[in-house]
């Protein structure tokens, strides 16, 4: 049922799931603190409900179409499903032993879970207490023979289906009833900590106190045994946006949003001990067809939660804080924009504090030196501060531009909120290109007096993002690229206009174009006795044509490495055809995230960063750029994070498309090596060197 090796494109959906499957393995990973697997439990549980949500979507409406033209893609997607299926039934066992592991490895560190059956006098108390103070009035059921389609419910939490059962006396049959109770996570959140006792942290489900307070919930109805049975189910998330309507961008999305609620249910997880009469009534209310996906498990689903694991004050099982490094250069009285001008800089997030580019944006906000600020947005945090300036940039008299991109996958409804926020605040806002998503990263900004600057970034401007994902940035004044990032936002409100970029490669203009030409310069240089070889980290690698160009690479010896986070439809170690292609992925406390290319160009080597993934998406569908490097310690400083991931053999793992994933153990007799350690440590090392030369000026 899975891709054999004799198959030399693995299909992207299932390439994912050998992605999410290096999460769950790196939850049993002994070397990792114990807290820190709960979290990759949590991250493994929440990056499947939003496959579910919409890549399975997907294959589900293409493998129920019956349009005759698409029969082999409709073969394929069910095969693909089949497939993934197999996959989740099989990762899911794995995944209930993890659970089971985990939580006797927190027994032996004095933090104990416990359910409504294993509480003591005074726990009960609590409980009884807390139910009262708290829960009551949150935890109200609805009569299933009451309740309309649980489709039209929400599908991000958990619901206990509960049977209530009376006996009168032996001679008669039962009076039976069924209710739902949804539970109130977003209110109360997944666990509730327990009074302390005997130094022992005891924990519990929020599923198991409303377990426990059923009696309580229903007192007013005749019935003396209760049964609760934990389900979740995933609808499909896809937004279906009416594009022959006339309202505009901002209100067809704020229309697709809210139908979301209404999606089909594609996916159900229950409790499998849940009784065969209740489980047809849940089944029957959620209407599920034979391409969607039942799946048994345990007493407690949506394991998401355990991201939000309480750390009951045990610091020590978690990874050691590093915190977000300060660049003495930013650090002094000189304008960020002067030290710009003179020097292409870099920041390399988390590692380096994504402050100082918040910093950027606040003395643009009232440097009178700045006329005009453009920027692109993809996602944003809760409190962002990167719009606060902008808006202080606007309400000091720059024309400030941003253009947000609304179909920002789940966070369209945080866009549409900040897009009126700085609308109000007098910022020119455009949604976009109609039918191009804007995922590009960029920053423009326009000064008298001198050259203008530009920002390109790997990924978004969000503070949060930038604590957990690894990206890069180069602040710029070289001419050249800033007036090409000028070109992209022209490009972007008039689309119709005919533009070209000297220096950046721009999808879906010409980026796809010149990275095939750039693999076929280090095929034709290998070819002619060169040195040739290609270095890239990335995301995903999914795009037909590329996989075959670095197949066609690795067949003329082009050495090729690839560091790839996610996707990969690449097999290596086909004799002749891709023996020459090594793939890791890493799996780490931050998530690998930035793009970066390097070719060695017959000893004259290309660089570039940004933010295109090699998949259909992003070279043919989005507008991405990549924006060449040229600064000697820019450069060598990206060539580091590509070698040193590349030598990671304490959290690195060989992608080679069979979905093992193995770890990589090095060459014979390496050291312990951990990129991201080491590239903390360096920068470290850096920031303090650079403080003592300043001290010693």
């Amino acid at each position: 049922m899975e891709p054999k090796k004799s198959i030399d494109v693995i299909p992207r959906d299932v390439s994912w799931m050998y992605f999410n499957y290096r999460i769950l393995q790196e939850a049993q990973n002994t070397s990792v603190p114990l807290l820190e697997r709960l979290g990759f439990m949590g991250i493994y549980s929440n990056n499947l409900d939003e496959f579910f949500r919409v890549r399975m979507a997907t294959l589900t409406r293409i493998a129920e179409s019956d349009v005759k033209q698409m029969k082999s893609q409709i073969e394929e997607a069910r095969h693909t499903i089949k497939v993934i299926n197999k996959l989740n039934n099989r990762y899911n066992k794995e995944f209930g032993h993890v659970v089971g592991q985990l939580t006797k490895e927190l027994e032996k560190e004095k933090i104990r879970l416990v359910n409504e059956k294993q509480l003591n006098e005074a726990q009960q108390s609590f409980i009884r207490q807390y139910f009262r103070n708290s829960l009551a009035g949150f935890t109200n059921p609805i009569w299933l023979s009451q309740a309309e389609r649980l489709a039209n419910e929400s599908d991000d939490t958990i619901y206990l289906a509960v049977k209530l059962t009376r006996w009168y006396d032996e001679a008669k049959k039962p009076k039976k009833e069924y209710a739902l109770i949804r539970v109130p996570v977003e209110k109360f959140g997944r666990f509730l900590e327990l009074p302390v006792e005997d130094d022992t942290h005891y924990i519990m489900y929020i599923d198991d106190v409303i377990r426990y307070c059923l009696p309580m919930i229903f007192v007013s109805v005749d019935y003396d045994h209760f049964e609760a049975y934990s389900f979740k189910f995933t609808k499909d998330a896809e937004m279906e946006l009416d594009n022959e309507s006339d309202a505009g961008t901002l209100q067809r999305v704020q229309r697709a949003v809210k139908s979301r609620k209404n999606g089909q249910p594609l996916r159900i997880v229950f409790d499998a001990s849940m009784p065969k009469d209740l489980y047809r009534k849940i089944m029957l209310n959620l209407s599920l067809d034979k391409f969607d996906t039942t799946l048994s498990g345990g007493r407690y689903q949506n394991h998401k939660d355990l991201m939000k694991f309480p750390d009951c004050g045990r610091g020590d099982l978690k990874y050691p804080a590093w915190k977000p490094l300060l660049l003495p250069e930013f650090a002094g009285a000189r304008s960020m924009l002067d030290l710009i001008r003179e020097e292409d800089r870099f920041l390399h997030v988390p590692y380096h504090s994504f402050d100082h580019y918040i910093q950027l944006l606040c003395e643009a906000a009232i440097s009178p030196r700045v006329k005009s600020i453009k920027t692109t947005l993809y996602r944003l945090a809760k409190d962002s501060k990167v719009v606060e300036a902008l808006i202080a940039a606007a309400k000091n008299g720059k024309k400030v531009t941003v253009v947000i991109e609304l179909l920002a996958r789940f966070d369209e409804s945080s866009n549409i909120k900040w897009s009126k926020r700085m609308k109000d605040a007098g910022i020119n806002v455009i949604f976009g290109v109609e039918g191009l998503k804007v995922h590009s990263k960029l920053l423009w900004v326009e000064m008298s007096g001198g050259r203008d600057i530009a920002c390109i970034g790997t990924g978004n401007f969000h503070e949060g993002n930038a604590r957990i994902y690894t990206d890069c940035m180069l602040m710029t004044a070289a001419p050249a690229i800033v007036k090409d990032v000028a070109n992209v936002f022209r490009f972007i409100e008039k689309p119709f206009l005919p533009v070209k970029f000297k220096e950046l490669l721009v999808s879906p203009n010409i980026m796809k174009k010149n990275i095939l030409a750039m693999i076929q310069t280090e095929i034709k240089n290998k070819k002619q006795g060169k040195e040739a070889y290609i270095k890239v980290k990335i995301n995903h690698i999914t795009d037909e044509d590329v996989v075959r160009k670095l197949y066609d690479a690795s067949a003329a010896g082009v050495e090729v490495d690839l560091l790839v986070r996610g996707n990969c439809a690449l097999v290596t170690g086909i004799q002749g055809k891709s023996d020459h292609i090594r793939i890791h992925g890493i799996i780490d406390r931050y998530l690998e995230h930035s793009r970066i290319l390097i070719f060695c160009n017959g000893g004259d080597e290309r660089y570039f960063i940004g933010s295109a993934d090699w998949m259909p998406r992003n070279l043919d569908h989005r507008i991405e750029v990549m924006a060449p490097v040229y600064n000697p310690a820019v450069r060598a400083e990206l060539k580091r994070i590509v070698e040193w991931g590349m030598m990671d053999n304490r959290k690195g793992r060989i992608v080679d498309g069979t979905g093992h994933n193995m770890f990589y153990e090095g060459t014979e007799g390496a050291e312990a090596f951990r990129s991201q350690e080491r590239l903390y440590d360096y920068y470290a090392k850096q920031v303090a060197e650079k403080q003592n030369d300043k001290s010693n000026e």
